[in-house]
């Protein structure tokens, strides 16, 4: 685990011919080569150079090709720089988000806080998602917790790793006592709500959301503590405490944006006014239900919306979402590889893109910067933790289309297509009103519609939790039944959504260039949408041909695939 300015490597492996001068003092340190175990690297001096250095020659007596610190038990770094030290009238003016894999652990944390303490006349306020894999790591422990008996819950696991990664994380940050103890709590109530999971044999939705809440409430507790302990004033914030308010759907709670807002404002009023020059390290993703007061989720993404919500009730000019690509690319770069960043976006476009299957942002984030910043016109920009220097997406209200054709091309895969069509044929009214009334009493999403008079096709969308998973069979035979007397109806499945975010005022020349594209490579469309927004084009295919036509759409109109 090297100091962060050794490394900006995605991986922490380092060739043996590394060597590195930095003035971090590192005192102890475990490694692991591909030709056996190296220990206690010790340096007291002010460089952890000669050590390294050390580890790098015992590894080359052992003929090693590569090396890997597997553990670092104190590792001691000059104090950071107040950001906001030559403001005039601090307040805070940016909010910045950071994701799962930007905390992944101690030493990405250490490089989001030198990213922060990196801005000039800037207090920022920080919103942190859960370190690295830490939520899936608790769903898993409270489904494995329903098939364990109470007195065994501890040696699950999911808990013994996010216990190791907190602890590990908490002593490698050199974190301070009251700290380490808060982390203690919130890891004896982990394990307390996972035996009580075990007892009752039943993970509701609402112990699902006070589950995964634990990932944000550690992460926030461990970082700001890292701040204070390097000179920069630091509090952490749980976000249902300060005012982030929704109803009680757990796993998916929709949040009461003008309630939300007022109570942020008065949260954070003395930052507001200079009372308190502080980083305020607030936790993503989580929120308050409005009857019942227990901790509700977002959904899975919802640490974007809980950042752009800050920035929108404090009335900033701009907040940062920061992941681990250089901003919102052309394609999913895990199935495109010549997928580019796109420099600007529309909210529109954004969020067509979230609700399409693009992974990058969380399909309602937009919503507080797009409705409730009148005063501010705020912008969203998308930036790359792991490439600071890469100037991102910016998302705005607006921008110059004059020249825009495609910007971007998502594929969302495994969707279900329903076909329905009227028992009554012509001029039945409130056919459409019954049909989705239909959808809504099963609670099933509709994401893509074609519609005619007397009959339709849509595709579904399992509802947007923590997981993601596909419809069961007994659901969709549950709403061919509820549709008796109302209409025939079938589904498919295996299909995808191919949806082209572009300029829609030159509809016949994109989809002119589409439908050749696809026609030269035998591909059929099996349905087509234009959204109402005037910004998507969605096209229906078989799931075995989408990936094909992905790459040939992209290759068509950004030259690469």
């Amino acid at each position: 685990l090297l100091p962060a300015s050794v490394t900006r490597a995605r991986h922490r492996q380092y060739p043996t011919a590394y060597t590195t001068s930095t003035s971090h003092h590192v005192h102890l340190c475990h490694a692991q080569c591909n030709r056996g175990s190296v220990q206690l690297m010790r340096s007291g001096g002010n460089s952890a150079g000669h050590a390294l250095s050390s580890l790098v020659s015992a590894c080359r007596q052992q003929k090693a090709s590569s090396l890997f610190i597997t553990r670092a038990t104190t590792i001691e770094h000059e104090s950071m720089e107040v950001p906001w030290r030559d403001m005039k009238e601090p307040r805070i003016n940016l909010v910045v988000k950071f994701g799962g894999s930007s905390v992944a652990t101690a030493e990405r944390m250490r490089e989001v806080a030198q990213i922060i303490c990196g801005f000039k006349d800037t207090m920022p306020m920080v919103v942190l998602s859960a370190m690295g894999k830490t939520t899936n790591l608790l769903l898993q422990a409270g489904s494995e917790a329903l098939h364990t008996s109470p007195k065994s819950v501890g040696s699950l696991q999911p808990l013994r790793a996010i216990k190791e990664l907190h602890r590990e994380t908490a002593t490698v940050l050199g974190v301070d006592n009251d700290t380490k103890d808060d982390m203690e709590s919130l890891l004896l109530q982990l394990t307390q709500l996972l035996v009580g999971i075990s007892i009752m044999q039943d993970l509701t939705p609402r112990a699902k959301d006070s589950l995964v809440s634990f990932g944000e409430r550690l992460s926030t507790r461990l970082f700001a503590s890292y701040l204070r302990a390097h000179g920069i004033p630091a509090s952490q914030y749980d976000a249902p405490e300060v005012g982030v308010i929704t109803n009680d759907n757990f796993t998916n709670a929709d949040v009461d944006y003008p309630a939300t807002l007022e109570a942020l404002r008065a949260s954070f009023s003395d930052h507001m006014s200079g009372k308190k020059c502080e980083v305020a390290v607030v936790t993503g993703f989580l929120g308050r239900g409005a009857c019942t007061g227990a901790i509700t989720t977002l959904g899975r993404g919802g640490s974007d919306l809980t950042c752009t919500l800050l920035g929108a009730a404090l009335n900033l000019e701009e907040v940062q979402v920061w992941k681990d690509v250089d901003g919102v690319l052309t394609s999913d770069p895990r199935i495109v590889d010549g997928a580019r960043p796109v420099d600007f976006l529309t909210f529109e476009e954004a969020t067509e893109l979230a609700f399409f299957g693009a992974t990058v942002l969380h399909p309602l984030s937009m919503q507080p910067a797009a409705e409730y910043c009148h005063d501010t016109d705020m912008g969203v920009r998308v930036k790359n933790s792991y490439n600071p220097l890469a100037p991102g997406t910016l998302i705005s209200k607006e921008r110059d289309m004059d020249d825009a054709l495609v910007t971007s091309i998502v594929l969302k895969q495994h969707v279900t297509l329903v076909d329905i069509v009227s028992t009554r044929m012509l001029g039945q009214i409130g056919f459409l009103a019954r049909v989705f009334e239909i959808f809504n009493n099963e609670g099933l999403s509709v994401d893509v519609v074609a519609t005619s008079e007397v009959s339709l096709s849509l595709t579904l969308d399992p509802a947007k939790t923590l997981w993601e998973r596909d419809l069961i069979d007994e659901e969709l035979e549950a709403l061919m039944q509820a549709f008796q007397g109302v209409a025939k109806t079938s589904y498919r499945r295996g299909y995808s959504i191919l949806s082209l975010i572009c300029n829609v005022k030159r509809t016949s020349e994109i989809l002119e260039r589409v439908f050749r594209v696809l026609g030269r490579q035998g591909i059929n469309v099996q349905m087509m949408s234009q959204g109402a927004s005037k910004t998507n084009i969605a096209l229906i295919l078989n799931d075995s041909q989408a990936t094909h036509a992905l790459h040939a759409l992209h290759k068509e109109f950004f030259g690469s695939s």
